[in-house]
């Protein structure tokens, strides 16, 4: 299947959790449509394509150490691009992490979880981006934590202030679909 096919494919798969009707998002923001990208993000398929698809676009920009996301939406897709670069690079040093909206309790009592260490230049990751707002979240944890966020990309971007929010930050939103894509 060749990276058109497969970005089609996922967006197939993307499009049948599509449902027009009333939701409150995350955001606390009301919106007539709703996408699950946790339903494909837990196929195979699914994982197999939006995994290539995002590592298609991190090789295609700046390099970065560690791709991350916060938890629990952004874990499916990190662990989907890096299965993808191991197959792609047996030997690739990317690392992956995830954020905790908040410092974990018990044992070593850590927020950031996985292959992060300060110093580090991450992407960070997002299944479905509104207004950006969690994404925001995990860049100012880990920006505290002293690694340097140099890039966001999510699959869908539902085109309702995120782009904005991290151009405002002097980072783009880097997404395999818009809204543009969406039957809205």
């Amino acid at each position: 299947m060749t990276h058109e096919e497969g970005r089609a494919r996922l967006l197939e798969m993307v499009l049948a959790t599509f449902e027009r009707k009333e939701i409150t998002l995350s955001s606390g923001k009301k919106s007539n449509f709703y996408l699950d990208c946790r339903i494909p993000l837990m196929k195979p398929l699914g994982q197999k394509l939006a995994g290539e698809q995002m590592l298609g676009r991190l090789m295609a920009g700046s390099s970065v150490d560690a791709v991350g996301g916060m938890a629990v939406g952004a874990v499916p897709l990190v662990s989907a691009v890096l299965s993808a670069a191991a197959h792609h690079d047996p030997g690739t040093k990317l690392e992956g992490f995830f954020v905790r909206k908040e410092t974990k309790k018990h044992g070593k009592g850590r927020q950031i979880e996985g292959g992060f260490a300060p110093g580090q230049t991450v992407a960070l990751v997002e299944d479905t981006c509104t207004t950006g707002g969690s994404t925001l979240d995990a860049l100012e944890i880990v920006e505290a934590a002293g690694g340097k966020v140099a890039r966001v990309l999510c699959l869908v971007d539902r085109g309702e202030g995120a782009k904005e929010v991290f151009a405002e930050r002097g980072i783009e939103l880097e997404a395999i679909f818009s809204r543009d894509d969406l039957p809205v």
